[in-house]
């Protein structure tokens, strides 16, 4: 019993670093949300035609007003997680915006992000999606540097499943909870001097 309480005691002593947790994720999420917040916001009207066209897009009602929604959330989102300002309520509408993402865009494919034939998650149509693949290679081997084109990685299909999204989402849940942490974030600056 005496080492079991030793152990507990050495991982009560990391209550000190518990602000590393929310930081880690806030700075891993935010140039995730730059990064699809910009590219919605650079090419907004091919945006507002994805999110409105049930033919090749997601069939949105009131595209223009759900990806502005989408892109402002994202944006202002990132550069919040970033400085760790409003954490707790950004993380509501990045919630939604993966939220709706996992099920209007993703979900139709499955779990999987990227194809992966070894997955019990695979695709229905997981040898299809390997025979491009393959000709796909085969094509580059033959007229392109193989060689130098997969110097630094290997050659996938993506399989735009809802991993990513759902990823994101577990990952902005515990921000939601706790906040953006101690000592680094804003919010527990402005905390410190508001609150007695």
């Amino acid at each position: 019993m005496g080492l079991l309480n030793k152990l507990q005691d050495l991982l009560d002593a990391t209550r000190a670093v518990d602000w590393l947790a929310p930081l880690a994720l806030r700075l891993y999420l935010a140039p995730v949300f730059w990064v699809a917040g910009t590219n919605k916001l650079n090419g907004f009207e091919n945006t507002v035609a994805w999110f409105g066209n049930p033919d090749w897009g997601l069939g949105l009602p009131f595209p223009t007003l759900l990806a502005g929604l989408a892109t402002g959330a994202e944006v202002i989102g990132a550069a919040c997680l970033l400085i760790g300002l409003a954490v707790r309520w950004v993380s509501i509408p990045l919630l939604v915006t993966m939220a709706v993402a996992a099920l209007t865009s993703h979900w139709k494919n499955g779990w999987q992000a990227v194809a992966d034939p070894l997955s019990p998650w695979a695709p229905a149509d997981i040898a299809g999606t390997m025979e491009r693949l393959s000709r796909a290679k085969s094509l580059l081997k033959e007229h392109g540097n193989y060689a130098w084109l997969t110097e630094n990685g290997n050659f996938v299909i993506s399989n735009n499943g809802i991993e990513w999204a759902a990823t994101y989402f577990i990952m902005l849940l515990p921000l939601l909870f706790i906040g953006g942490g101690r000592f680094v974030s804003l919010d527990y600056w402005i905390a410190k001097k508001l609150r007695p």
